[in-house]
């Protein structure tokens, strides 16, 4: 026999927050037994009013096992129960109703077999047994009533309406499938939620750890090199050497103030991620009198990898005026089927009289190179290909 699909789930139903559908529990937990109820009452009833003339022991014995197998389908756990007491149960219950509905004619005891037969198709999982179970039903139903023909028992009906017991069979059989169809409408509905808040808890992850990424790059670095800075202070101070140690505090100060800098780029980057990465770019540029220009066809790129873009820039341009200050730089954000590549250009220094800045740790154009071994790319830093004169900076990552 075919399992019963609904075994796989608990008895009481679903667990998370998404109960079952009231169409199915209204069904099971309210009609049949009102169905079930109303039958069995109106039988006893009639029974009692006018009780069976002839093999009244017999009579009143299928009527009671009918309603009782029929009391049992509706108000037992069914899915708890094994698959063998299932169809035992239906079993019963089609066979009583078969043959109350020949010796219990003026009574409402013929309905308790149409009754079987949709439990038949409702609460069984196996077709096969579904049919076995009502076809025989409706051959007892037929030979019973031809009996009850040849026997004159009163209120004997016609032969072929006995054969009309099977079809309710169809009623049992859709209303599962419509029960079942609900259940994994239900089932693709909490299954969505979960994915959906899997994948926010994941983004909240991932943004999580860009931000992380970017405190450690911008003040990781900065106070790394102050701590180094104000140690080398205190040691020369130790030693005797004021001039030098102040000169070390000096650029601890340096470093502070170029940290307190980046810190605001930073949070400025965090801020222009609901910007396209070119826009984004040219702001960049334009804020710090550098060229910029698109090449390739934008398209869509994951947040860690526009920022990683957008903190070279940003790195890439501050080494620039600081190194080489009064150059003119350049920006080139090119977009490849599997690439997105930034280059930053600058033509070295053109004051003759600017004095390139030496106060930078060097940790940035680390920090940069560190992020882009994380996403898969490459960063490159140093003099541009010759003749051109000048620094270059190329930053290439997988889209």
């Amino acid at each position: 026999m075919d399992a019963e699909p609904d075994d796989t789930r608990p008895a009481g139903g679903p667990t998370d927050d998404a109960p079952a559908g009231p169409p199915a529990r209204f069904a099971d937990e309210l009609i049949r037994p009102f169905v079930i109820g109303t039958l069995s009452v109106l039988t006893l009833i009639q029974f009692a009013e006018r009780p069976p003339v002839r093999i009244a022991w017999l009579t009143w014995g299928f009527a009671v096992v009918a309603i009782a197998a029929g009391a049992a389908t509706s108000v037992l756990p069914w899915r708890r129960l094994p698959g063998w007491t299932r169809t035992t149960l239906v079993s019963v219950f089609m066979a009583a109703g078969a043959v109350s509905f020949s010796l219990a004619k003026d009574t409402a005891a013929p309905g308790l077999v149409f009754l079987a037969s949709v439990t038949a198709g409702e609460k069984l999982a196996s077709r096969r047994a579904a049919f076995t179970i009502v076809g025989a039903g409706t051959v007892a139903t037929a030979t019973v009533n031809w009996v009850a023909t040849a026997l004159h028992l009163p209120h004997e009906s016609p032969w072929w309406f006995s054969l009309t017991v099977g079809v309710p069979l169809y009623v049992g059989l859709a209303r599962r499938e419509r029960a079942d169809a609900l259940a994994a409408s239900d089932l693709a509905a909490r299954q969505s939620r979960r994915a959906a808040a899997s994948e926010a808890r994941e983004a909240a992850l991932e943004e999580r750890g860009r931000i992380a990424r970017e405190i450690h790059d911008v003040l990781g670095h900065a106070l790394s090199g102050i701590a180094v800075q104000l140690d080398m202070a205190d040691a020369l101070h130790a030693g005797g050497r004021d001039q030098d140690a102040n000169e070390a505090v000096r650029r601890a100060r340096a470093l502070a103030v170029s940290g307190i800098g980046e810190t605001r780029r930073a949070i400025h980057a965090l801020r222009e991620d609901t910007l396209p990465l070119p826009e984004t770019i040219a702001r960049i540029a334009h804020g710090s009198t550098a060229g910029f220009r698109l090449q390739g066809e934008p398209g869509e790129v994951r947040v860690e990898v526009a920022q990683a873009v957008i903190r070279t820039a940003q790195e890439a341009i501050t080494n620039a005026h600081r190194h080489a200050p009064g150059a003119q730089v350049n920006l080139l954000l090119d977009y490849t089927d599997r690439l997105i590549r930034l280059t930053v250009t600058d033509t070295g220094t053109a004051d003759p009289g600017a004095r390139p800045d030496r106060s930078g740790s060097g940790m940035g154009l680390v920090g940069m190179r560190e992020r882009a071994g994380l996403l898969g790319g490459t960063l490159y830093a140093g003099p541009a290909e010759p003749p051109a004169p000048g620094w270059t900076v190329r930053l290439e990552l997988p889209r």
